[in-house]
């Protein structure tokens, strides 16, 4: 017998059924997800706000030790990475590619897409600028670690690199402390003369030298794709702050070993770190460091559980980029453009 399409209906004096379930949301399509280019990203967070994202979270509880291992694969191009997170009521995954080629062809050397899912139900909601993403959170890591590292006067900065996360981590640091004078240490003359400019427009004194600079520092921001030690780590002052972002590669490295070993060490994951940060694995195969050199996480610095070390030694802040970190300026992306589409 052909059955008749569409709900059942009751007999003649019976009571009705419960109501019929909802149906569910039709799945989101490519061209459905919202999208917010690098011009939105750079619009809707500031850095202040990115760096408070990521404090919050780590306030809120996420455990950076639980985030899941970035995935790299090789690939003609360069590199392809494999970022994915999940907390609270989102989820996310970042897919980054490293390209080195590039610059020859005047395109960026970080290249990707962030998508950013419903926790819960796992539907996809928005799609990032990857590379955007990226150049925000990256300084915003190193700021919320320089905020816990430092004190609230103006710093004598030195800052190595010429390239987006070196604009990007001036910025950063310019909403979380003053810089009272700034030099830039770049491979490339013309572009470290790009960004002292840029640095004197914000109003900073800035000037272009050399690596023996880091002698007069409060703080040194290394940004750079070096593999090997930028600078002379003996010359760094006691009680300097030492940032480190540009490697996740356990054979590669910004920092030499003499650093590292008379230094406190700060990261934002042990487990993270004792597999990508070449910085300490280097050191540690040479014998200098053993594995318990970490003093402490970011987190811990946050929550409150750690404070900085003696100022008799430096303080070194090595990070290689989680994707926990990528999720929490996600999140605070989407949430500020929600509320700016409803003023």
């Amino acid at each position: 017998m052909i059955r008749p399409s569409g709900p059942p209906t009751a007999r003649p004096g019976t009571p009705p059924g419960p109501p019929a379930p909802p149906a569910p949301p039709a799945p989101l399509g490519v061209k459905d997800l919202f999208r917010l280019d690098a011009a939105d990203i750079q619009a809707l967070l500031t850095p202040a706000e990115a760096v408070e994202a990521l404090a919050a979270a780590l306030r809120e509880g996420l455990d950076p030790e639980s985030c899941p291992h970035r995935t790299a694969t090789a690939v003609p191009g360069g590199e392809l990475l494999l970022m994915p997170a999940a907390s609270g009521g989102h989820a996310g995954v970042k897919i980054a590619g490293v390209a080195p080629g590039n610059a020859a062809l005047g395109l960026p050397r970080i290249t990707g897409a962030y998508l950013l899912l419903d926790g819960p139900t796992l539907r996809p909601l928005a799609l990032l600028d990857g590379a955007a993403l990226t150049a925000l959170r990256t300084p915003a890591v190193s700021a919320l670690a320089v905020r816990e590292l430092t004190g609230p006067g103006p710093l004598r900065t030195v800052l190595f690199g010429s390239g987006p996360q070196a604009y990007g981590h001036l910025r950063a640091l310019l909403a979380v402390r003053g810089v009272s004078e700034l030099t830039v240490v770049a491979r490339n003359a013309a572009a470290g003369d790009a960004l002292v400019g840029y640095a004197r427009a914000a109003g900073v004194r800035a000037r272009a030298g050399g690596p023996e600079a880091v002698a007069g520092a409060d703080l040194v921001l290394c940004c750079t794709t070096a593999r090997e030690p930028l600078f002379e780590g003996r010359l760094v002052p006691a009680g300097a702050t030492v940032v480190a972002v540009g490697s996740h590669e356990p054979d590669a490295r910004e920092l030499d070993t003499a650093l590292v070993r008379r230094s406190a060490v700060w990261v934002e994951s042990r487990a993270a770190a004792l597999r990508e940060a070449g910085d300490l694995l280097i050191p540690e195969a040479e014998g200098a460091i053993g594995p318990g050199h970490v003093t402490g996480t970011l987190a811990d610095l946050v929550r409150g559980r750690a404070v900085r070390a003696t100022t008799s030694c430096p303080q070194v802040f090595k990070s290689v980029g989680m994707a926990w970190e990528d999720l929490a300026v996600a999140v605070a992306l989407y949430a500020a453009a929600g509320a700016n589409s409803e003023t």
